[in-house]
């Protein structure tokens, strides 16, 4: 019994480095949306980094927002008899029209070697398209 009252503080603290945090109304949150067996990670708004890498929030206005994504590359994309290959690039969004207390999507994915990135607004319209920054040991 002392055992689980000594480990249930810790599973909750745990718990509580899950929760996201509040979303500023004064700001834009950019949440990100990924496919399956992908990673994508916020990574710097306009150069600078960013201490939690699940969500980008930005004042409104332009900004420059750079995410880190990891996605695996088919073997029929690479060569027959090949296996899949896992691919790591940065990709870098511009958008100038950031709004306070709106809600964005940012959705990431690969398509054989290359990487994409799209930016949605509350309606699910697109309204930027990233740009490859560079892909390897990033």
């Amino acid at each position: 019994m002392r055992p689980l009252l000594l480990f249930l503080p810790l599973l909750s603290l745990g718990g509580c480095a899950l929760l996201m945090p509040s979303p500023d109304p004064s700001q834009a949150w950019i949440s990100l949306r990924k496919q399956e067996g992908q990673v994508v990670q916020a990574s710097r708004v306009d150069d600078r980094p960013l201490d939690d890498t699940r969500y980008f929030q930005v004042a409104p206005g332009r900004h420059e927002l750079e995410v880190r994504l990891e996605f695996e590359v088919s073997g029929t994309d690479i060569g027959q008899g090949t296996s899949s290959y896992r691919r790591t690039c940065l990709l870098k969004l511009a958008y100038g029209d950031f709004g306070a207390g709106e809600r964005y999507q940012l959705a990431a994915g690969g398509i054989g070697f290359r990487p994409w990135a799209r930016l949605y607004d509350e309606r699910n319209k697109e309204v930027a398209k990233a740009r490859e920054s560079r892909c390897g040991d990033v």
